[in-house]
């Protein structure tokens, strides 16, 4: 079983990016890949990830650029562009992470679920765009689009959810762009909007779950 706390794992550091791992019982491969929002760090996640699913292993990783008492996951230029270099070098550093990460605790890529709030929701949605077949299954909360040129990535049999906050005035706005890019290039969207800002709770928790049981079914409107 997973622990009562993030206290319980330990912090490990022999890797591209420090993280906690936060193993489940048996003999399962399933895993949720946990990245956080700005400023703060790798244990944010967890408490809603076990609401989602408490019996699959965390994979609660640290974003590696410093922002006030946390950390993010590429560097900004201000709250909605970004640097494109950053982007690029962390997305690659996170995917061979994922890939080194599976092997050494015995997970399944192919049954991983990627978690991402904000800033840690854009790091999901470059690397699924800039190294396909990493992610295939993916829970984005509260994103934009971040990217200022975008491959022709095929995104076909890659489960994706976006949950935008209904008064979330800074993404909120970006992430119809986002459902329909990802549409276009091939993902199996579900998009929600919920009565929210940029914050994130119970409400995200239920959504999430209910989309791990189910097929994809909706587009944001």
């Amino acid at each position: 079983m997973i622990g009562d706390g993030p206290e319980n794992a330990p912090l490990v550091t022999d890797m591209a990016f420090a993280y906690r791992l936060l193993a489940a019982g048996g003999d399962s491969r399933e895993c949720l890949f946990l990245l956080h929002g700005s400023g703060v760090d790798e244990t944010t996640l967890i408490p809603l990830a076990r609401r989602i699913s408490p019996r699959v292993s965390l994979v609660a990783a640290r974003g590696r650029i410093p922002q006030e008492d946390g950390f993010r996951w590429f560097e900004r230029i201000n709250p909605t562009r970004f640097e494109q270099k950053s982007i690029l070098a962390e997305t690659a550093a996170f995917a061979s992470f994922a890939s080194e990460a599976a092997r050494r605790h015995g997970l399944d890529l192919d049954r991983a679920t990627y978690l991402g709030y904000s800033n840690g929701a854009n790091l999901v949605s470059s690397l699924m765009l800039l190294h396909p077949g990493i992610v295939r299954q993916a829970a984005l909360l509260r994103p934009m689009p971040v990217l200022d040129h975008v491959p022709a990535t095929d995104l076909a049999g890659t489960r994706t959810l976006i949950i935008a906050g209904a008064t979330d005035e800074t993404y909120g706005p970006f992430a119809p762009a986002l459902v329909t890019m990802l549409s276009r290039h091939g993902a199996e969207m579900d998009a929600r909007i919920i009565p929210s800002g940029h914050e994130i709770g119970d409400p995200d928790a239920a959504i999430v779950r209910q989309w791990l049981a189910g097929p994809a079914t909706v587009h944001m409107s």
